[in-house]
């Protein structure tokens, strides 16, 4: 029958717009343009409701039949609170592994053909210089400058690699050596010095020590001159580099839930920060073998990973240098004030001929203290006292900087890379450069976070499986493997291996169950019972 009223047919074709909008927007697929929209129900689902609101009206005793068969469904899915245990099964958050690669390199000292080849067989470039994307942090622990040709185009190398990890997700570390130190303080006059002499590879055991004997003339004419050189290493490129990019020391946590990068420890609200005894040493870090979660909020269930984490540094962090915390705060708020004032000052003429410069008058105690022998720029402590002497004061270092190894550069040996205290003090510096002449070598980290399986338990009585079905859900299996790789082979340092409990913020691909789920299975258990 034909519509002749207008206003009805006006009526009816209003009605039918939604309609028309809604089925054009997901035909398009516009609705994926638009966040809001992703909640909102599915063509399919809209047919659905409208059609079972029909049936049920038209034939009312399918009603029942529905309700009884959403019941016995295998999903188990049912409205109201008439959900079984199998929706919230459904909804258990689904945990995935984790991984963390690093690599470390020590002083380089102006050879870019010799750090090319370590970081390519490290796999953390590709056969044309540029980065992989096979590792996740690359770590330099400093002394770039002096004793080679190389320096300008080994620091634009490193920040072009900064720049390409940035971009996949990848970071690299950098940092001050005493040499970026020395230079900083006052270019040193190259041309008094005969290349000869600095073979003798002394090395600078105070510092007060400057890099003139460090720096080759045909050094210097990279740069063009000492003037140019100076502009370069304050104000210029390379200087301004060192402002932004470098630190003194860093603290890389092995995994997220702990935070980016130099994040301080102690953190600033850790007042109540649970710390457990080690069997062995006394002090048990957060995700021991043996640790018991005593967390009384959500967050805390990271504090068995709060020591997950290492420090990189030049020379080393003495047990008595008073600056320790916040980690690395401290040290690097010092060094950034510090370099600051070395740059912006007028520059000394070089030293020698002219008298060494040392620090701008307004320098504090505090940034004295930072370039001291004691100070991590130069401490030697871990790799040139004995044995017995440094495992005994590591445990203090690592529990006060919130990390369980320090890898440090600085004192060369030119056989391999050194772990002492199994593991817990690592020095890296190998001297790459061919100045040096001693062996090609990286430093890898290797950390994994798996979640544990679980297990069915022997009793029969459900709410007990209930919970411990959640204890094992929290349940994994930590390992850290730390090797030296060398041109020719692989050697382990330390494997170590541990079960923790937690619920960590890498699982991004899970959905907790919500509140009305708990109460339906605590119903439906006292139902069983």
């Amino acid at each position: 029958m034909v519509m002749l009223n207008p206003t009805r047919r006006t009526a009816v074709l209003f009605a039918f717009i939604p309609i028309i909008t809604l089925y054009l927007m997901y035909s398009l697929k516009l609705h994926q343009f638009i966040p809001a929209i992703t909640t909102w129900p599915s063509q399919r689902h809209i047919v659905v409701e409208l059609t079972t609101f029909a049936r049920h009206k038209l034939l009312p005793w399918t009603f029942k039949a529905d309700e009884t068969q959403e019941d016995d469904s295998p999903t188990g899915k049912s409205k109201g609170k008439g959900r079984g245990r199998g929706s919230s099964t459904s909804r258990r958050r689904k945990r995935t592994p984790f991984t963390r690669h690093i690599v470390a390199v020590g002083d380089l000292h102006g050879d870019l053909a010799n750090a090319r080849r370590v970081l390519r067989f490290a796999d953390v470039i590709d056969e044309h210089g540029d980065w992989s994307g096979n590792v996740d942090f690359f770590v330099q622990t400093g002394d770039i400058i002096d004793r080679g040709d190389d320096t300008i185009v080994l620091f634009l190398w490193m920040d072009k690699l900064r720049a390409q990890a940035a971009e996949v997700g990848g970071t690299v570390l950098s940092h001050l050596g005493n040499h970026e130190w020395m230079n900083a303080i006052g270019t040193p006059n190259p041309t008094t010095f005969s290349r000869s002499l600095t073979l003798t590879l002394t090395l600078p055991l105070h510092p007060q020590a400057t890099g003139g004997k460090y720096v080759y003339p045909s050094e210097l004419k990279t740069f063009g001159s000492i003037a140019a050189r100076q502009r370069m290493l304050t104000t210029g490129r390379i200087g301004r580099s060192w402002a932004h990019n470098y630190t003194t020391a860093s603290r890389l946590p092995l995994h997220p839930s702990i935070g980016p990068p130099n994040t301080p420890y102690p953190p600033p609200n850790s007042m109540h920060l649970h710390i457990q005894k080690d069997e062995d040493d006394g002090v048990l870090w957060p995700g021991h073998e043996h640790a018991e979660v005593k967390a009384e909020a959500d967050d805390q269930d990271e504090e068995y990973l709060s020591h997950a984490a290492i420090s990189f540094v030049h020379g080393g962090l003495s047990p008595s240098y008073p600056e320790l915390t916040p980690f690395p705060t401290r040290i690097n708020e010092l060094s950034d004030v510090l370099l600051e004032r070395l740059q912006s000052r007028k520059q000394p003429p070089p030293h020698p001929p002219h008298p060494y410069p040392g620090f701008p008058p307004e320098t504090t105690p505090e940034e004295h203290r930072l370039y001291n022998t004691n100070g991590p720029l130069w401490y030697r402590g871990w790799a040139m006292q004995s044995e017995e002497i440094v495992c005994a004061q590591v445990d203090d270092v690592l529990h006060k900087t919130g990390t369980r190894r320090m890898v440090m550069g600085h004192t060369p040996d030119f056989k391999n890379i050194k772990s002492r205290c199994n593991g817990k003090i690592i020095i890296i510096d190998t001297g790459i450069s061919h100045a040096y002449g001693g062996v090609l070598s990286a430093l890898s980290i290797h950390y994994t976070l798996t979640p544990k399986s679980s297990s069915s338990p022997s009793s029969k009585n459900k709410n007990h499986k209930h919970k411990h079905d959640d204890d094992d859900e929290d349940k994994w299996v930590e390992r850290e493997v730390v090797s030296a790789l060398y041109v020719d082979r692989q050697e382990i340092i330390v494997t170590e291996e541990r079960e923790i409990v937690g619920r960590f913020r890498h699982d991004h691909d899970y959905e907790e169950r919500d509140d009305d789920d708990e109460e339906d299975d605590e119903d439906e258990e006292d139902e069983d019972d």
